[in-house]
């Protein structure tokens, strides 16, 4: 008897997969959006114009609003290119950008209000967004349009103020994110084009169990001005369970940054738990500042995976940022298959970039704190680049150990490597332009 209930338990578990695949809104039963169509409206509907002129800001949001009122649904962008400042999404409403549709960013920095909002580790009176969402469960972003930041006229503004005074920081001259989600949880954002972004362009805040997927991040890199200071690809901030799969970095600056907080009272600040379980796997780094960069405002990052991933710009694969006022903990970070494909006018460029972090750095009285950065390995690593580069800590703050690396077979233009910061350096296999590499103390 117990068996046959067993039995009969399973075949009805089977029927009620099958029913719920089945389900108008599930699997086949959805449109791409993943909502059902009665619940789609398009901003056309609401007065929205695709001339790239006229605002359409309150046209955008009256679509989202009224979509609340019936219980959420997908709001579409249709072909065709329009202007608006800051939206802000609500839970239950998905955003679906259709081919040939362009939501492009205002430049006037009025049509994005200033609000209280989570950047660089802390929380100021700054701008929003131009796609905001806050407690926006079960978000979705897709389609193949684009979230253009109109970023230029941003950008020439930044570089003219950096250029007046040095010091300069990235808060004083106002550049709106393309997307910021904060306290969301099970987010989706796939097969969009972000482009030109004023600042950067995927911001996520305390958000778990993300997918971004087949997305293109895009800005102008290279010489300034005409490059895009700080446009980041993908800021995870203070998030857990994020997968980033397919996806495609051409930027000016970090193509994934893991972050979270700073200063010396960074672990007292319970607004910023650690970043962890991070997989970006089979993805494309065109052009950036670092690959998969831990910092610069960080505390505790653990459980990192990149794997399948392959780097042809210029940029370190490994960048971990140092701060000398912050406690940090990096652990447990690991490249694996990872190809190495620069060309020969970016040979300058490193498999390494660990070391201090000093940008604006404050410690406040304090002392300075200790830091610790373990379990961190390559595997099966290939292909041609600059140098290994350099592992250094904050003298007397950083203890780094447990380094490794294995099958590594590489065409480096400088064979140099300045690990000495690091206890328990291992090397299993490693070539270096066609023979065995060691490092001198081994």
């Amino acid at each position: 008897m117990y068996t046959l209930n067993r039995i009969s338990c399973s075949v009805f578990a089977a029927l009620l997969i099958c029913w719920y695949l089945l389900s108008p809104g599930v699997a086949g039963g959805a449109d791409k959006s993943g909502a059902a169509p009665a619940n789609r409206v398009s901003i056309t509907e609401f007065g929205a114009v695709a001339d790239g002129k006229t605002l359409n800001t309150a046209h955008i949001q009256s679509a989202i609003d009224e979509l609340v009122k019936k219980g959420g649904g997908t709001v579409v962008i249709p072909q065709g290119v329009f202007l608006s400042g800051a939206i802000f999404l609500k839970p239950g409403v998905n955003v679906y950008l259709e081919d040939g549709a362009v939501l492009k960013g205002s430049t006037d920095i009025s049509n994005y209000p200033k609000m209280r909002t989570r950047v660089e580790g802390q929380f100021v009176d700054w701008i929003p967004a131009l796609v905001n969402a806050d407690k926006c469960d079960h978000l979705s972003i897709t389609g193949p349009g684009t979230l253009d930041g109109s970023g230029q006229v941003f950008y020439t503004e930044f570089w003219n103020a950096r250029r007046e005074n040095p010091q300069v920081t990235n808060l004083a001259v106002e550049r709106p994110r393309l997307v910021f989600i904060q306290s969301s949880h099970h987010v989706r954002v796939e097969g969009v084009n972000f482009k030109n972004s004023g600042f950067w362009n995927l911001h996520l805040y305390r958000c778990t169990g993300v997918v971004v997927q087949n997305v293109h991040f895009e800005a102008p890199y290279g010489e300034r001005p005409q490059c895009g200071p700080s446009t980041d690809g993908m800021d995870v901030d203070s998030s857990q369970d994020v997968t980033v799969r397919g996806c495609v970095f051409a930027v000016n600056d970090d193509c994934v940054c893991l972050k979270g907080t700073k200063g010396p009272f960074a672990l007292e600040d319970k607004l910023s738990p650690p970043t962890e379980h991070i997989h970006v796997i089979d993805c494309t780094f065109k052009a950036g500042q670092g690959v998969v960069t831990l910092g610069s405002e960080a505390t505790t990052i653990r459980d990192v995976v990149v794997e399948n991933c392959r780097v042809t710009g210029k940029m370190p694969l490994v960048r971990l940022k140092l701060r000398p006022d912050t406690a940090q903990h990096y652990e447990d970070i690991h490249y694996q298959n990872i190809t190495l494909a620069a060309s020969e006018e970016v040979f300058k460029d490193s498999i390494f970039d660990v070391a201090p972090w000093t940008q604006f750095f404050d410690l406040k009285g304090q002392p300075p704190p200790k830091s610790i950065i373990k379990n961190v390995t390559l595997s099966n690593i290939k292909g041609s680049f600059g140098s290994f580069g350099e592992i250094r800590g904050n003298s007397g703050q950083s203890e780094i150990s447990d380094i490794t690396l294995k099958n590594v077979d590489v065409q480096l233009k400088n064979d140099k490597f300045d690990a000495a910061y690091v206890k328990n350096f291992k090397m299993e296999n490693v070539t270096v332009n066609g023979k065995p590499f060691l490092l001198p103390t081994q």
